[in-house]
């Protein structure tokens, strides 16, 4: 059973979340601020934490900080609806994802089975290949969803969760279009409402990131008022 930490100034937050994901299977631990936390935390690590961003005491990007000292384990930050500067500094400071308030708690649980899945993977845990976690090649691109891993060639590229399922969406179909609605669809649920603005945010910090790889990357085409496409080459 994973322990998963949630740390979080609501306590509706607190009480909600943990309740589903206890229903999931979870063992879950709740904080509510940064300090509490870091002193359970120095005593006994949980799996993974899902950390708000503005708490007292300590925030969230500094328990991220203190966290990154001492462990790679997986970290979810929870962000307010227009903390995107807040979301940039806290990726580039090692956080795996992040999940805009208000959000839907089912999208909360998917994003957490999907990086324990790569952990359990990257710590050598034997997990069953399916059609939909065997490993992808596209031309220059290597994704592997069961370690969520992603080379452009050969070169690795870190992605969050949301990147790595839009980049698999639009790659799994070379040469074929997919709208902003069909994007959402893949990254969200149907209980999470989010803009066209929101999905070519994804799209631009995703071209970003390949392009650390590669300066040249554009296998990613925008079809304006259409939607995107991957260009196998």
């Amino acid at each position: 059973m994973s322990r998963i930490a949630l740390v979080d100034d609501d306590r509706n937050i607190l009480t909600s979340v943990s309740m589903t994901l206890e229903a999931e299977g979870y063992e879950v631990e709740t904080y509510n601020d940064g300090q509490a936390a870091l002193d359970a935390f120095n005593k006994r690590l949980p799996d993974m934490a899902v950390l708000d961003i503005k708490m007292p005491r300590m925030d969230g990007m500094e328990l991220l900080q203190r966290l990154r000292q001492k462990t790679a384990m997986p970290v979810i930050f929870l962000t307010s609806k227009d903390d995107e500067i807040d979301e940039v500094l806290g990726l580039r400071m090692g956080a795996d994802d992040y999940v805009k308030k208000p959000f839907s708690q089912r999208l909360l649980v998917e994003r957490i089975r999907a990086l324990l899945r790569r952990q359990d993977a990257i710590s050598g845990v034997e997990i069953p290949t399916t059609e939909e976690n065997k490993v992808m090649v596209r031309g220059s691109l290597t994704m592997d969803p069961l370690r969520h891993s992603v080379l452009w060639k050969g070169k690795e590229v870190t992605l969050t969760v949301t990147e790595f399922l839009l980049l698999q969406a639009l790659a799994q179909r070379p040469g074929f279009v997919k709208s902003r609605d069909q994007l959402m669809d893949v990254a969200y649920d149907d209980q999470v409402y989010v803009d066209d603005r929101t999905i070519d945010s994804h799209i631009k910090r995703l071209r970003k990131k390949m392009r650390t790889a590669d300066e040249e990357f554009s296998a990613i085409e925008t079809l304006y008022g259409i939607g995107y496409r991957y260009n196998e080459e």
